[in-house]
């Protein structure tokens, strides 16, 4: 983590304009090709779920005005961003919260995440030797195909934290297998073009599990 000089930051003008809105959060969804991670989670046995969490984590990362934060007027940048999900145990209804680095490895993170959130007794978890706006939030509906969503939040203008959705993935008549990732953000850190180097990083990621035996 570093803290950002003010005064010679190329996007101070931005970042004041937007401190000036009283809500200065804006929502973009768009849709994503997983045909080729449903295919490598199905070859190695792991959670299409926790599996795009890390890819989506790691993609975010790649983008510097996605690791931002304001702190009251200070800024900040994280070296690394810590996934924040919600998951459901087999056979439950009740969901629950869970925080876990995503690490290097997905096969490693998606066993972590699921030896972790099925051992969670509480509803949420944030604890962990990472600050508290170094979350990204995630949220999935995977019963059905979703193209936008709201996220709940208390009534802060400084909050960057990403907050990021999907629901199901659908067959489509090429017969690939897309789902709608919807992205909820804080225009004081984040513009259009940075969500289209987020779009380049993940598809480029989720392009290269094809490679991968």
């Amino acid at each position: 983590m570093k803290i950002i000089d003010l005064e010679h930051w190329p996007r101070r003008e931005i970042y004041e304009h937007y401190q000036g809105e009283e809500w200065p959060f804006y929502a973009m969804s768009f849709p994503v090709d997983v045909t080729e991670l449903k295919a490598y989670t199905k070859r190695h046995s792991l959670s299409f779920y926790y599996s795009l969490i890390f890819l989506v984590t790691k993609s975010m990362d790649e983008v510097e005005n996605f690791r931002y934060r304001d702190r009251n007027g200070t800024i900040i940048l994280h070296d690394h961003q810590v996934p924040s999900f919600t998951d459901m145990r087999p056979g439950e209804e009740l969901f629950h919260i869970t925080d876990l680095e995503a690490g290097d490895d997905m096969a490693a993170f998606c066993q972590a995440a699921r030896e972790k959130s099925y051992a969670q007794t509480s509803f949420v978890d944030h604890e962990g030797p990472w600050d508290s706006d170094q979350r990204i939030e995630f949220s999935s509906e995977p019963w059905l195909p979703m193209t936008s969503v709201t996220h709940d939040r208390r009534f802060d203008p400084s909050d960057c934290i990403p907050r990021v959705a999907w629901g199901r993935y659908e067959k489509q008549h090429d017969g690939r297998l897309r789902l709608s990732l919807a992205l909820d953000l804080n225009h004081r850190m984040v513009d259009g073009i940075h969500v289209g180097r987020f779009y380049e990083a993940l598809n480029r990621r989720i392009a290269a599990l094809a490679e991968e035996p």
